[in-house]
């Protein structure tokens, strides 16, 4: 069974991460079929609505460490990059549920999200610092953008995770529920979505997000070549082998 789950009824495109024995670590392939599944529903007039899910007990760890070190991301045509670039362009209503951890890009394709529901076990983490690494998805310009400049620095500096209610409080997130109802109920709002008039949506939304596009684009370029060239840099190397050895990483003398 595919890794990603592509479901199409009534206008509602659901893309499910169904990897959980792997807590929906996200491979290169993933990446390529969740690119391949929004542009396909960006062109489809028959889709009205996309809603990415999880299991009610993990959203995603992030990627997956063996296939990113196996497959790193080569240019703005890699997989990772399609993604970002589909999930940052998406002309349509964009819903997310999660619940349980939500690491790395687990988060930060939420800020592209236009509705964010959680179950109240979801934790939000964006530890790109602890793996020698930087900010991705141009969550180093949306974070502080919604969070404010002091919040981001502490979730993107220290990179420890903070709860569904934390990221309700800032407005990451529009409700939290029940991890046994979250995918549910934004099933819910897409189908309301869904019973609207298209094109007043993706106007609606166009003009609420006049003037980021090109600068979101900028900013996921210039992350994505920070983000190649410290993956070859030491501290990265300690992290990834700290982590493969399952040891704390010792970054004194990088």
């Amino acid at each position: 069974m595919s890794d990603i789950l592509v479901h199409t009824e009534a206008g509602i495109r659901t893309l499910t991460f169904n990897r959980a024995d792997k807590k929906n670590s996200i491979t290169s392939a993933m990446y390529g079929a969740l690119a391949d599944a929004l542009a396909g529903a960006a062109d489809d007039p028959a889709v009205r609505v996309v809603l990415i899910q999880g299991h009610e007990t993990v959203f995603s760890a992030g990627n997956d460490i063996g296939d990113f070190l196996n497959n790193p991301p080569a240019g703005l045509d890699s997989p990772v990059f399609r993604f970002l670039k589909g999930i940052a362009t998406f002309p349509k209503p964009l819903i997310a549920a999660v619940c349980g951890p939500a690491v790395g890009v687990g988060t930060t394709l939420l800020f592209h999200c236009d509705l964010v529901y959680a179950g109240d076990n979801a934790a939000f983490s964006m530890p790109f610092v602890n793996l020698g690494l930087c900010p991705e998805a141009a969550s180093s310009l949306l974070v502080p953008q919604m969070l404010g400049y002091h919040r981001a620095a502490e979730a993107l500096l220290l990179g420890e995770p903070f709860m569904a209610e934390a990221a309700l409080e800032v407005g990451l997130v529009n409700r939290v529920l029940p991890p046994t109802e979250a995918n549910a109920y934004a099933h819910s709002v897409a189908a309301k979505l869904a019973a609207k008039p298209l094109s007043s949506l993706i106007e609606t939304k166009r003009l609420m997000k006049k003037g980021q596009g090109e600068l979101v684009l900028k900013t996921i370029a210039e992350e994505g070549a920070s983000f190649g060239r410290m993956l070859r840099e030491p501290a990265a190397k300690e992290a990834f082998g700290a982590f493969m050895e399952r040891r704390k990483p010792d970054f004194s003398k990088v």
